[in-house]
C-alpha cells in the first residue's frame, strides 16, 4: 500500500495537510462552529485532551481573529508542539490543581466555552469502549463544572450508544440546552458524534467536583431530553467516506481554477507529528532494528522447538515399537504356558 493510498481515501485528512492543520478534526470543529456560531464572541477557551492540537489550532485561529487579547488554554498529559497564542498545560483533567491553574492563566476569571475531543484507546469491544468514552466526558464535566462561568458553552465528543440518553439527561440538569451534532468530516459509519451543552446554568446549591464517578438521574430519561440531532458542514461538499482522486483538477472540481491552480497532485507529510508518543520506544527498536532480531530469534527458536518435538515423537515411537518386539517372545511363551495348563486341567478333569 503506497503512501498516497489514505489521501485518496480520505478526503479530510488530505485536505488538513494542505492547509496545516494537525489532524482531521479540525473540520469538525468548524463545521459545528459554522452551524452553531459557539466561538463568536470568546474571549477564555480551555481545549481538553488537546493532542495533537487541531482544535487548538482552530481556536487559535478564530478566536484571534475577532479578539487579539483572548486566551487559550489547552491541557493533555502528552507533550504538544507549541502553537501560537495557545497556553499549554501538560497536566491531568481529573485534577483540581489543573483547574485551578487554568483559572489563574485566566486572571481568575472563568471560561467562556470548554471543548474535549478526547477518546479512549479504543479496544473493538463496543459496549466497553461506550463506557469508557462516557466515563472521560464525566471526567471533562467535571472540570468544566469548576472552569466554565454561568452562561458558558461545553462541547464534547461522544460515541452514540442505547444509554447516550442517559448521558444527554445528566447534561441537561447543567445546561439549558443539549444537542446532539454530526459534522460532515465524521464518518457516517462511526458511531462518533458530539454533545453540544449551551448556557451553563447549575442546580442551585451544586458544588463542583472532582469525585462525581458515575452517571446518575432520578427521573424518567428518554431520547427526547436534546434539543435536536444537527448535521453540521455543507451537505454538498466532500464525503468523509467517498474516495477521491489524487488529481487536484478532479478532486477539487468546483469553482474556476487559475493554470497556476492546475497542478498535479503532491504529497505532504503530516503536519506535526506526535512529539512523544507512548510508542516512541517501539519506534526507537523498529529503527535500530531490535524488532527484526527479536523476530528473527524468535524464529529460529521456533525451528528449533518443532525439531526438538519430531525428533521426540520419533524417539518415543521407536522406543515403544522395541519394547513390543522384546515382548513378543515372552507373549508367545506365557501363552503356551497357559495352553498347557489348560490342556492339563481339562484332562484331569476328564479322568475324574
Amino acid at each position: 500500500m503506497g503512501k498516497t493510498s489514505r489521501d485518496k481515501r480520505d478526503i479530510y485528512y488530505r485536505l488538513a495537510k494542505e492547509n496545516k492543520w494537525r489532524a482531521r478534526s479540525a473540520f469538525k470543529l468548524m463545521q459545528i462552529d459554522d452551524e452553531f456560531q459557539i466561538l463568536k464572541g470568546v474571549t477564555r477557551a480551555v481545549d481538553l485532551c488537546a493532542a495533537p492540537g487541531s482544535w487548538s489550532q482552530v481556536l487559535s485561529k478564530r478566536l484571534y481573529e475577532e479578539d487579539e487579547k483572548a486566551k487559550i488554554v489547552a491541557i493533555d498529559l502528552q507533550p504538544m508542539a507549541p502553537i501560537p497564542g495557545v497556553i499549554q498545560l501538560q497536566g491531568d483533567i481529573t485534577s483540581v490543581e489543573t483547574a485551578n491553574q487554568v483559572i489563574e492563566h485566566f486572571s481568575g476569571e472563568k471560561a467562556d466555552i470548554v471543548i474535549c475531543d478526547g477518546a479512549p484507546d479504543v479496544t473493538g469491544i463496543h459496549s466497553l469502549d461506550e463506557f469508557m468514552q462516557a466515563e472521560l466526558i464525566l471526567a471533562a464535566f467535571n472540570i468544566t463544572s469548576h472552569v466554565l462561568k454561568n452562561g458558558g458553552n461545553f462541547l464534547a465528543k461522544i460515541f452514540r450508544s442505547r444509554n447516550s440518553s442517559l448521558l444527554y439527561a445528566q447534561m441537561k440538569r447543567y445546561f439549558k440546552q443539549v444537542y446532539l451534532a454530526k459534522p460532515r468530516s465524521s464518518r457516517q459509519s462511526s458511531c462518533e458524534a458530539f454533545v453540544l451543552c449551551l448556557d451553563y446554568s447549575p442546580p442551585e446549591g451544586f458544588v463542583p467536583t472532582m469525585n462525581k464517578t458515575s452517571l446518575e438521574i432520578k427521573d424518567n430519561v428518554t431520547a427526547d431530553v436534546i434539543d435536536g440531532f444537527v448535521t453540521c458542514g455543507d451537505l454538498s461538499g466532500w464525503d468523509s467516506e467517498k474516495s477521491y482522486p489524487l488529481d487536484i483538477e478532479c478532486s477539487f472540481p468546483r469553482g474556476t481554477l487559475d493554470e497556476d491552480d492546475k497542478k498535479r497532485y503532491e504529497f505532504k507529510d503530516v503536519v506535526q507529528p506526535p512529539t512523544d508518543p507512548a510508542y516512541k520506544e517501539a519506534l526507537e527498536k523498529k529503527k535500530t532494528g531490535v524488532f527484526s532480531k527479536m523476530n528473527a530469534d524468535m524464529n529460529k527458536e521456533m525451528k528449533a522447538a518443532i525439531k526438538r518435538e519430531k525428533k521426540h515423537r520419533e524417539m518415543t515411537a521407536e522406543a515403544a515399537e522395541k519394547e513390543s518386539s522384546e515382548k513378543g517372545p515372552e507373549k508367545e511363551a506365557e501363552k503356551e504356558a497357559e495352553d498347557v495348563a489348560d490342556a492339563l486341567e481339562n484332562k484331569a478333569k476328564i479322568e475324574e
